[in-house]
């Protein structure tokens, strides 16, 4: 593995150890094994290396999951977003410390413009990611983005409550009956 692997491993480890805003250059180059140079050589600065390992990290639970999801797509309607839940909720657990992260970049975004816009892109990417997922034909980018933004508004609710009382929020059937009762309540007449 080059210095560049083993940076993005060590910020990786470090975003999980102390987070977003606690890492230090100095904690990364440790934890990678490389000189504190290695960092501006190959990637310019400790944010932007930093964005790059939580790009990966979120890439990589997006492949975990698509692959865990594979045969929930094959139900389809109601039992199909079931399993999809049970499935994302399943993967909250392995995936804690990249939740974590997430929630505490949101109160940094203001600040760092730059930040923001890596952000957006990727809130772009996952939403086209989520209505897939969820069996939205990703063909209708339009319908796809606002399918995607649900999804996405009701993964990062039920990954803040998850965060905060694990055994307090709610499963995939809690998701699916919440669901039918809005609808319901949605429907003409």
């Amino acid at each position: 593995m080059g210095n560049r692997e083993a940076l993005l491993d060590g910020a990786t480890q470090c975003l999980y150890d102390k987070g977003y805003a606690r890492t230090t250059a100095r904690d990364i180059a440790t934890a990678a094994g490389v000189s504190l140079a290695a960092i501006g050589y190959h990637y310019g600065s400790k944010e932007a290396l930093l964005d790059a390992a939580l790009q990966r990290a979120i890439e990589s639970w997006g492949d975990r999951l698509a692959g865990t999801l594979a045969d929930a797509g094959r139900a389809g309607g109601a039992e199909q977003f079931e399993r999809t839940w049970a499935g994302v909720l399943a993967s909250l657990a392995e995936d804690r410390p990249l939740w974590a992260v997430q929630f505490e970049l949101i109160a940094h975004l203001q600040r760092t413009p730059e930040l923001r816009h890596s952000y957006a892109e990727a809130t772009r990417r996952a939403r086209l990611e989520l209505a897939t997922i969820f069996g939205t034909d990703p063909a209708d980018e339009a319908t796809a983005l606002r399918i995607g933004a649900f999804y996405q508004a009701l993964l990062v609710g039920v990954v803040g409550l998850w965060l905060v009382d694990p055994d307090g929020a709610p499963t995939s059937t809690d998701l699916l009956d919440a669901v039918r009762t809005v609808g319901a309540r949605l429907a003409p007449g």
